[in-house]
């Protein structure tokens, strides 16, 4: 995490996946919090993983861990949290490239369309397990 002013790494939790923002006017409003970004794909937790695990956990638990229904509900999840961390994460990291390469062209003179892409799709491994757990969570708490 490269420092910012008013961003800093968290001293109470692990200093590479959580930070502190100082709530002093140091860092901008739309930085510190995006309504939109809670309907967007990417980020912390998976919300893709606490819905597929938090099903597959109620259906082990109503069904039993060896029914069908669990089998096929955990294959979903495993599934789901692969593609998450896997084949999205792989776009978002191409989608930065390429507007990396189109801004490059862009400054050196060609006449392109400005419109980025969506940088944002997938997860971190770390995202994808406590997304996870929060739906392992959400299930026994509703159970």
């Amino acid at each position: 995490m490269q420092e910012q002013q008013g961003i800093y790494p968290a001293y109470h939790m692990n200093k590479i996946h959580w930070i502190t923002v100082l709530l002093d006017g140091s860092v901008p409003k739309e930085k510190v919090f995006d309504l939109r970004l809670i309907f967007s794909s990417g980020g912390m937790p998976s919300s893709h993983s606490a819905v597929v695990t938090s099903l597959a956990t109620s259906i082990g638990i109503a069904k039993g861990f060896a029914s069908p229904e669990f089998a096929l509900s955990a294959m979903l999840a495993f599934i789901t949290m692969t593609d998450a961390a896997g084949v999205r994460r792989a776009a978002g990291r191409q989608a930065a490239v390429l507007n990396k390469i189109v801004q490059d062209m862009i400054s050196g003179g060609k006449n392109l369309s400005s419109e980025k892409l969506k940088e944002l799709l997938g997860h971190t491994p770390f995202e994808v397990i406590i997304g996870a757990l929060l739906g392992v969570l959400i299930a026994l708490l509703c159970m």
